[in-house]
């Protein structure tokens, strides 16, 4: 990499992106620049209704399997800041909704990711993301990115519905960029692909990055599915750089590279943090970002980055076999980097149903007849944030209610089961039973909250016959904030996994 090359990423990089997320973390708040005048122009590509003076029809609506070209802009320039909004229906959009993002009218996209992962949550989940480079608020509804992203010629940004049966509603999104004069020669570009191997490969270590030419290497976003219970994160990170044979960063386990330790737990700070831990058991799932801001990786010919699947391993009973092997369970990331000239494909992004685990869900919304509540009370379908943008909600001010909902399962379904229940002002606490039988760490749920939200609750692995069951509620009183004891269930959701089972290394 030439001087030059490496005094530009510090320029487009570091300063910039701290003024994104650092304030509210205790970093420097604002670029040191501000107060210097540039030489651009400000410009944005929006949702905005092309009646602006008269209209408010600010979004777009994307049927299955189309694309929306959401950015179409000629050069030179920089794009600053990109910001989505999306009401779907598929509960997991972010792994169905795809973004791509094109330079200088070249056939391949330099972008290409699942937009849940772009913005470091994996899993198709909506989380709440604090870093400097990428934001998430709204009960993880508003995406925000600050990537300083220069183009030359032109600048092309779409956005894939890539669900083969739900619609996105309505999509909103700003791109605000900066028309510039010239770029350097050696402007390097932004690029993020995203990879999965489901299960990882025994005897190989999982590939985040493969590429050839000149650049920095800026971020990782890892997501896990546990394919069995136990600790998966004694995996060492490696950078191997230009063909080097032995790595010249190596580390010392997953969660060190991810700048914690001693395990995970949620969190976000500017540069790293932990999005998703449900914990240590089969079909838990983890996401997690790094971002290489302060320190990024250079490279002149090449880049191949690695991080092992090694940890620890249960048996299906729970009892440990080993503390340190290779596991097999469900890997998924995005590498983020700054590079020259045209970015070597090394990764193919599978079709939107093979990005998640497969699942059974029951939408409760659907079964607001058979519903049957103690002492008698209302029950509607309320519109809002759940999977198919309803949920049965039941209005209670009885302390003592109880609610009894049947369903039907066609065939025998086994798997992690996750029930959604809505959060709202009038929530009250509930506790939760599948086949009368009480959920584990379900005994009290507090549905209160400011605003209506679907939040997921884990009821663990179940082997549930064809024919009737029923989930059951009963209330255990309200929270002092609440306007009532009401109830939303959204859907029971199954992942049907199974555990992955293995025998510990003879040594």
């Amino acid at each position: 990499m030439t001087r030059s090359t490496t005094l530009l990423a510090c320029l487009m990089i570091s300063p910039l992106l701290c003024g994104a997320g650092c304030a509210a973390s205790g970093g420097n708040a604002m670029d040191d620049d501000l107060f210097r005048l540039r030489n651009g122009r400000g410009a944005r590509a929006s949702s905005c209704d092309a009646d602006w003076k008269n209209g408010n029809r600010d979004y777009l609506r994307i049927l299955p399997g189309q694309t929306a070209t959401i950015a179409d802009i000629d050069g030179p320039g920089v794009i600053r800041h990109i910001w989505f909004t999306i009401n779907p229906e598929d509960p997991r959009y972010g792994r169905s909704v795809t973004l791509r993002i094109y330079w200088d009218n070249r056939e391949g996209p330099a972008v290409e990711s699942p937009l849940g992962d772009f913005f470091a949550v994996g899993h198709g989940l909506q989380r709440v993301v604090d870093s400097a480079p990428v934001s998430i608020t709204s009960e993880g509804r508003a995406y925000n990115c600050y990537w300083p992203m220069p183009f030359a010629e032109h600048a092309r940004i779409t956005v894939t519905n890539d669900s083969k049966t739900h619609k996105i509603r309505n999509l909103y999104w700003y791109v605000d960029y900066e028309k510039v004069p010239n770029l350097p020669a050696d402007t390097a570009y932004f690029h993020a692909q995203y990879r999965q191997e489901s299960p990882t490969k025994m005897g190989q270590n999982y590939l985040l990055l493969d590429t050839e030419g000149a650049g920095h290497y800026v971020g990782t976003v890892l997501s896990v599915y546990t394919q069995t219970s136990g600790w998966f994160g004694e995996g060492d990170d490696f950078f191997f750089i230009d063909g080097e044979k032995e790595p010249s960063l190596r580390g010392t386990g997953t969660e060190d590279y991810f700048c914690d330790a001693w395990g995970f737990r949620e969190f976000s700070r500017p540069y790293y943090g932990v999005v998703v831990q449900d914990g240590y058991e089969l079909g838990d799932r983890v996401s997690v970002y790094r971002w290489h801001i302060r320190d990024p990786v250079p490279f002149g010919k090449s880049l191949r980055v690695e991080i092992e699947h090694k940890g620890q391993m249960d048996d299906i009973n729970g009892k440990n076999i080993s503390g340190f092997m290779e596991r097999q369970d469900l890997f998924s990331s995005v590498a983020f980097w700054y590079q020259t000239g045209k970015a070597k494909r090394f990764a193919t992004l599978p079709p939107a149903e093979d990005r998640v685990v497969p699942q059974t869900v029951v939408e409760f919304e659907e079964l607001t007849e058979q519903t049957k509540v103690e002492p008698a009370a209302s029950v509607d379908q309320p519109r809002g944030p759940f999977s198919g943008g309803r949920a049965l909600y039941v209005k209670v001010n009885n302390p003592s209610a109880k609610v009894s909902i049947p369903f039907k399962l066609e065939a025998r379904t086994q798997g992690i089961a996750r029930v959604r229940l809505g959060s709202m002002p009038e929530g009250g606490i509930w506790s939760v039973r599948l086949d009368d039988q009480l959920v584990r760490d379900l005994a009290a749920v507090d549905l209160y909250s400011s605003a209506w939200a679907s939040r997921e609750f884990r009821v663990g692995m179940v082997d549930l016959s064809a024919g009737e069951h029923t989930m059951s509620f009963e209330c255990k009183g309200r929270n002092a904030a609440a306007l009532s004891h009401s109830l939303a269930v959204d859907a029971l959701a199954i992942d049907r996994i199974t555990p992955y089972t293995a025998k510990a290394d003879k040594d």
